[in-house]
This record gives C-alpha cells, structure tokens and sequence, in this order.
C-alpha cells in the first residue's frame, strides 16, 4: 500500500500543533505569535481528517514551547496534540492542559475594568475548566465563560 503525500512538509526539528480545530487556528497563530518567529511555518488550513472532518495543523521549525506558551493554547483550542520533533522523528507527544490562572490571554467583558482602561495585563482565575468553562477577572471579579472569551491581540 503506498502512503500517501503529506500536504505540509515535514520538519527536521521543531514542534507540530495538530488536531486544530479550522475556525481557531488564527487564533492559535495569534496566540503563540508565530508572526514574531524567523523560523519556518508552514501552516495546513482545512485538511482532510477522518476522526474531525477537517483540521489544521501547524509545524513550526527550530521552536520548542514552554509548558506555559502552549497551555494558553487549551482557552482556543483545548484537544491539540503537540508533537516534538527531532531529526525528523517524533521524540515526545503532549496535550495542552488548562492552567490556573490566564495572564494576558484574554480580555474582561467589564467594560469598566480597570485592566480595561490602564495599561496593564488581565488576569483571570480559572475556576472550572472542565464543566461550565469558567474564570473569573482578579481585578472585578467578574464571570466569563471560556466559550465567549474575546483573545488579546498581541500584533
């Protein structure tokens, strides 16, 4: 049986972010600022995936995330699977989990937050990941759900 053509290239070193969902990977571009990186790229937009219909993935040469960069990741998108690649070989497989606390990921819906109207970044405590999805902002204490969360533009 002949395997079939990759659709993005494969990388000698660097991390793969599989299993995007399609409507969340600018976000997930956003996120990691993958804008400000000098390495190579190479982003899949709505592949074929038998277990998700579509998908997108992203290689990212000569990057390897911290913990804490890639579980900003599970506010988008929180089934990813990370993959760590190292001459051209996959070494370690990983999942995003939510963190405590989300610094400077995503805004307060409390149009008079002080977060909102001074220069500073927002801080929320993730009160249930799992459940109803839900945080709340340090500064007003205001509830949001993780599913109507607005992201920082980091541009």
């Amino acid at each position: 049986m002949k395997k079939k053509e990759l659709l993005v290239a494969a990388i000698e070193n660097g991390t793969v972010v599989d299993h995007i969902p399609s409507e969340k990977l600018f976000d997930v571009v956003s996120l990691l600022r993958l804008n400000e990186l000098q390495s190579a790229v190479m982003i899949g937009y709505r592949l074929g995936s038998s277990k998700y219909g579509n998908k997108s993935i992203i290689k990212i040469a000569d990057k390897f995330f911290s913990d804490a960069e890639l579980n900003k990741l599970s506010v988008v998108a929180p089934n990813v699977s990370l993959s760590v690649i190292k001459d051209f070989e996959v070494v370690e497989k990983r999942s995003v989990s939510m963190p405590s606390e989300l610094r400077d990921i995503v805004r307060c819906a409390n149009p008079q937050c002080i977060c909102n109207n001074e220069p500073m970044e927002t801080l929320f405590h993730v009160l249930d990941s799992k459940e109803l999805g839900t945080m709340v902002c340090h500064y007003c204490e205001k509830e949001q759900s993780l599913s109507t969360v607005q992201l920082i533009d980091h541009r």
